[in-house]
């Protein structure tokens, strides 16, 4: 009787470190964004179990906002980047806009948004925006 193969499901370390995707910058691209997310964090928590539950879904809406405020605000192409460090996760989003994101006021009686860069803020250790002629990088850290 032929056995099957043995297979190491074990991911290596350099397997989980980062995740890079780019999209073209549609709607749907948002959507795809966070499964890409998700499935970095699938990896990276089979490696190393987050610190609080809440960390995973934090990370995930992080990099939804960020998605969506590229498609919204940024022409064109974007690029998510995920690294692992020490103690978190840092997520970068390039886009092509060379404006940097500022806070709207957020009115939830009439909708129309302006809570997404409140929540990036709120739910980091740590934000960054680099700019150059070529648009935009977001530098965010979150606890892992």
């Amino acid at each position: 009787m032929a056995r099957e193969p043995h297979r190491d499901r074990t991911l290596a370390a350099e397997d989980i470190t980062s995740r890079t995707a780019s999209f073209p910058g549609e709607l749907h691209d948002v959507t795809d964004a966070r499964l890409v997310a998700e499935e970095f964090l699938f990896d990276l928590a089979r490696a190393s179990a987050p610190s609080a539950p809440e960390h995973w879904d934090d990370i995930l809406l992080v990099v939804t906002e960020l998605a969506a405020n590229a498609v919204q605000y940024a022409p064109g192409p974007f690029q998510l980047r995920l690294r692992r460090t020490f103690d978190g996760v840092h997520v970068v989003m390039h886009d092509t806009s060379t404006t940097e994101p500022s806070p709207r006021p957020f009115h939830p009686h009439r909708g129309g948004g302006g809570i997404g860069w409140h929540l990036i803020h709120t739910l980091c250790d740590q934000v960054s925006v680099v700019s150059d002629d070529h648009g935009k990088d977001i530098h965010v850290f979150l606890p892992w």
